[in-house]
């Protein structure tokens, strides 16, 4: 049997695929597994032992169902549900089952703050559209290959190679992302050194951080590869991160994690922590929270309470703990 499975974007949504493909593979093992995403994901994949094929999107919708076609598959799962995908079903006709990504109920709880999306795990979700394959979830975490054979001491001074608290700053939309001043007070409490991780967007960011907080903080924003900041994620003591493909990534090695989330909520989503056995989830109770789905370039109503107010005590007991 011959599996394309699908999802073109984005990185967190991606890692969440993982214990699809592993179930699909290792519970099906006479089974070929495909999997198709853009060329800018294709990093989370690359090493992954459950895939027996990478197969990247063409600039054009033809091109990609040509490849598709030329597979000769037996099966697609689609984990995306969008237009390209059913069109995708559509000119190829083969026997597929989807996603359901419960399009309208998420629009009502965002527009009109109402809780219709059951809090179910994306990985869950997913999940259901193996299960047509008699596919059940394994319920272990999620899966991440790191590229390279990094060192530590190669990546960090020597002040930060021991029993560091990986704080990840960056976010694609401001509304995720946790004020300098609250990030810098929240560091001043912890008992422990903190490399901060992000890409070269945030390096202004970790700068001004670790100059208010000096020797305690490492800035490796926009300084670490994506590979490089996985790694370092691995090998922490505790992480803290925002609602950020390398804070999901993470949920790989067994740390706990802090996830914060401001202007975004887990529930509606379905990206809380999964099978992560020590996690605690920050986030303030709000009536104008989620504010958007996937984040905002500023807070609309101005007063971007949903960070502001966080309790960094809960957040620095979790981590001296």
């Amino acid at each position: 049997m011959k599996i394309l499975v699908i999802r073109f974007s984005s990185m967190g949504d991606i890692i969440y695929t993982t214990p699809v493909v592993r179930c699909l593979k290792k519970q099906l093992p006479d089974a070929e597994v495909h999997f198709i995403t853009k060329p800018a994901f294709k990093y989370i994949y690359e090493n992954n032992p459950y895939v027996d094929k990478l197969l990247l999107l063409k600039p054009t919708l033809s091109e990609t169902i040509r490849d598709i076609k030329a597979e000769g598959y037996d099966h697609i799962v689609d984990l995306h549900n969008n237009l390209r995908t059913a069109l995708i079903k559509l000119r190829t006709g083969v026997p597929s089952s989807t996603y359901k990504k419960q399009t309208i109920r998420k629009w009502l709880s965002l527009k009109f703050n109402l809780k219709l999306v059951p809090p179910v795990h994306l990985v869950d979700r997913y999940m259901k559209a193996a299960a047509a394959l008699g596919v059940v979830n394994d319920n272990e975490p999620i899966d991440y290959y790191i590229k390279a054979a990094h060192q530590v001491e190669k990546l960090l001074p020597a002040s930060h190679q021991n029993d560091f608290v990986a704080f990840v700053i960056g976010a694609t939309h401001f509304t995720k992302r946790m004020p300098n001043n609250k990030i810098i007070s929240v560091c001043k409490e912890i008992n422990m050194p903190i490399v901060l991780l992000g890409g070269n967007d945030v390096k202004v960011n970790g700068d001004e951080i670790a100059a208010a907080l000096g020797e305690k903080v490492y800035n490796a924003c926009g300084i670490s590869s994506l590979d490089e900041s996985v790694f370092l994620v691995s090998k922490a003591k505790k992480i803290i991160g925002f609602d950020t493909g390398l804070t999901h990534i993470a949920e790989a090695f067994e740390r706990p994690i802090v996830s914060v989330w401001g202007g975004t909520v887990p529930e509606l989503l379905g990206v809380q922590p999964y099978k992560v056995k020590e996690v605690l989830v920050a986030g303030v109770e709000l009536e104008c929270r989620p504010c958007s789905k996937f984040g905002l370039p500023a807070c609309p109503l101005g007063h971007f309470k949903c960070m502001r107010d966080i309790d960094e005590g809960l957040i620095t007991k979790f981590i001296n703990s």
